[in-house]
């Protein structure tokens, strides 16, 4: 028989805007290092920009030793990297950047969005990479909405990013395996995850209000939970919840700025093989 995942705390996300970008940040907290595999997120957003905006502020910078994963729930994003890939993703899609052995990328406006303005809301997630994969070689993909496979039922929607889920297959194949989701709630929308067990789980509300494991969470909480087998999520308002699990790497984590390793050693040459141009 499965058992539900206990809820152990909720972790509200702290404001900590960047510039006229407004940004929270559940994870990491004063009281909260990582969610296991699941390093850290920014929430932008949502805001609307004015027409003649100076867009996001993302310039080229470095990244080495896991991946982004970044969500655009409204806005444009366009990213460019050191690898050579570029592309414009729209509302509804997703960038996964493997950085491994190191990238330089910006994530910026698109011109169009700067002169026109509008809507803006994007969450970006960092998953860490075990030892034998912190150096493999960086990947980037990018996928718009209609490249998302969609699960819908009466009053829940599954955006399946990555992972398997009543018989779909994600639209990104993940390197360690993460399963990864967002979830549309209306009202009474009820959605169960089993089959937890030994799985990190990250499991953030955006919008609105829901009860986790009987548990009442609002907007802006990500949920740390206990060991168990089963998620149980329920819409009290029209809701919208980040949802993703994967296995735990059970190895030292040392990160400093854009850079997750192992040791303080990996860190130090990190930063000489970005100054010596070694990122492409």
């Amino acid at each position: 028989m499965s058992v539900s995942k206990p809820v152990l705390r909720l972790h509200q996300a702290m404001r900590d805007d960047i510039g006229n970008l407004v940004t929270r940040r559940p994870v990491p907290n004063r009281t909260l290092n990582t969610i296991g595999a699941f390093l850290f997120l920014n929430h932008h957003g949502p805001q609307t920009y004015a027409p003649n905006n100076r867009g996001l502020p993302f310039g080229p910078h470095p990244h080495r030793g896991f991946e982004t994963v970044t969500f655009i729930l409204e806005g444009d994003l366009a990213h460019r990297d050191s690898g050579g890939h570029e592309s414009i993703i729209h509302a509804g899609g997703v960038q996964w950047m493997t950085a491994g052995s190191g990238l330089v990328h910006e994530e910026v406006s698109p011109e169009a969005f700067k002169r026109s303005g509008g809507p803006m809301e994007i969450l970006q997630l960092w998953v860490n990479l075990p030892a034998r994969l912190k150096m493999t070689r960086p990947a980037y993909t990018g996928v718009q909405a209609d490249q998302i496979p969609t699960i819908a039922s009466e009053n829940t929607t599954v955006h399946l990013v990555s992972g398997d889920y009543q018989g779909a297959t994600g639209a990104i194949t993940s390197l360690t395996g993460v399963f990864m989701t967002w979830i549309e709630l209306k009202p009474g929308g009820r959605i169960i995850f089993d089959g937890l067990k030994d799985r990190d789980v990250f499991c953030y509300v955006v919008r609105g209000d829901v009860a986790i494991n009987g548990v009442d969470v609002a907007k802006w909480n990500l949920v740390e939970f206990a060991e168990g087998d089963l998620v149980d999520i329920e819409a009290v308002s029209r809701s919208l919840v980040l949802f993703g699990h994967a296995e735990p790497i059970r190895e030292p984590i040392v990160a400093h700025g854009p850079f997750v390793m192992n040791t303080p050693q990996e860190i130090h040459q990190a930063y000489a093989d970005y100054q010596a141009g070694k990122f492409g």
